[in-house]
């Protein structure tokens, strides 16, 4: 009997997803795990699994976008009249037009049911080498030729399972990497599934909730003092960051409003204090979360933080690990940036800017001397906390850093 595939809904806030390839074509036999196509949903780019027994027997939408829920594929038996499984189904989305330019067709198939796929062919033989294109971007993000991957997809394609397990078994510092950066490009660019979110989500961040900000100075001699002695132990390196993270759990701990979410109708005060992350991609912003933030020491902290940025970077990250936040902790101090303000990312009620630590003249016991300061930002939304508690939050955040021993035991 034929089966309907549709396009699931793969995190909280996807809308619809857009097709990036399919690895399967019309006519190939599939068998469950079967990878059948490549989705970039709003936060990643992920595989669509095969859970049927059967043959591809009609594919929707070659590449572009298909809302949740609407008919993607047909799998059944090899000659199955799939066409009453679709009687009464809506109308599939039109195929777009591909474009020479930026699509890639399979030459060996030349039936009508060609399979179409946006990777763009690089230079020199890494053009020749068939690859998805989810393992063409964890590729590229490694510095990994891909003539030295061997792939284990149909006819020898190369797929994610092989970067990954290439990745697992080489030192890829020793990989090729030399390969020249692309040309800037100018004009207009179309909007991915997962800017679509971030704008329509800060949109909805900024014009509904009725923020208000609170700016603070931290001492961070002290801080700056354990950091350095902590990260003389062998195989420890410890960021300012993975400090500010550790002492926003401590301080929420004793500010529950702060760890709070406005759902409308109520608050909700929670209970455990899951700490998102904000780290920088290439498509805009992700948000992975610390879960149960108050109970990891630095080095778990800083472990974990490592592995999630890595994930979100390269597009592995899944919709699980940012979902959940109850806090937000977003730094820009790397980037020399002194002091700025966040947008609030929802559900939290609130949000911390980081700013970078730079040494100014203080008076200190009487005596002038340089110290070493970072401004920190609480963005707030009123709806939930209200000024006395962000100013009570900083100041508890305030003690932690400029005795950080105190939130150690």
């Amino acid at each position: 009997m034929a089966e309907i595939i549709r396009m699931p809904r793969l995190s909280d806030t996807m809308e619809e997803g857009n097709i990036v390839g399919w690895l399967k074509k019309v006519g190939d036999k599939v068998s469950p795990g079967d990878i059948l196509a490549e989705v970039e949903t709003d936060k990643a780019t992920m595989e669509l699994e095969s859970f049927h027994e059967g043959y591809l027997l009609y594919v929707s939408v070659k590449e572009g976008p298909v809302p949740v829920n609407a008919v993607l594929a047909v799998i059944g038996g090899k000659d199955e009249d799939y066409k009453a499984a679709l009687a009464g189904e809506s109308k599939p989305a039109e195929t777009p037009t591909p474009t020479p330019s930026s699509l890639k067709v399979d030459e060996k198939d030349d039936s009508p049911e060609k399979t179409v796929s946006n990777v763009i062919a690089s230079a020199g033989q890494e053009s020749r080498v068939k690859s998805s294109p989810l393992a063409k971007t964890i590729a590229a993000k490694s510095g990994i030729d891909l003539t030295a991957v061997t792939g284990t997809g149909d006819g020898g394609r190369i797929v994610k399972r092989d970067i990954e397990n290439f990745v697992a078994s080489h030192d890829t510092t020793s990989v090729k990497t030399n390969a020249p950066a692309a040309s800037p490009q100018y004009g207009d660019v179309p909007l991915s599934q997962m800017r679509k979110t971030i704008a329509r989500r800060l949109v909805e961040s900024k014009f509904s909730a009725p923020h208000f900000y609170l700016t603070m100075k931290i001492n961070m001699d002290k801080t700056a003092e354990a950091r350095k002695l902590i990260n003389e132990q062998p195989e420890t390196r410890i960021s300012f960051n993975d400090f500010v993270i550790k002492a926003c759990a401590a301080a929420l701990r004793h500010h529950p409003a702060v760890n709070s979410s406005w759902l409308g109708d109520k608050i909700r005060v929670n209970k455990d204090i899951n700490i998102g992350v904000a780290v920088a991609v290439e498509e805009g912003l992700l948000v992975p979360v610390l879960f149960a933030a108050d109970r990891m020491g630095l080095k778990e902290i800083n472990a974990q933080v490592a592995n999630l940025a890595d994930k979100a970077r390269s597009k592995k990250i899944q919709p699980q690990e940012m979902q959940g936040n109850t806090f937000t902790v977003s730094n820009l101090g790397m980037f020399g940036i002194d002091e700025f303000t966040g947008i609030i990312n929802p559900p939290d009620a609130a949000i911390l800017a980081v700013g970078a630590i730079s040494e100014e003249i203080a008076l200190v016991d009487g005596k002038v001397t340089a110290v070493k300061v970072m401004k920190v930002t609480l963005s707030c939304d009123h709806r939930v906390i209200d000024g006395a508690t962000g100013a009570k939050f900083l100041q508890t955040l305030q003690q932690y850093l400029e005795n950080p021993v105190s939130m150690l035991v």
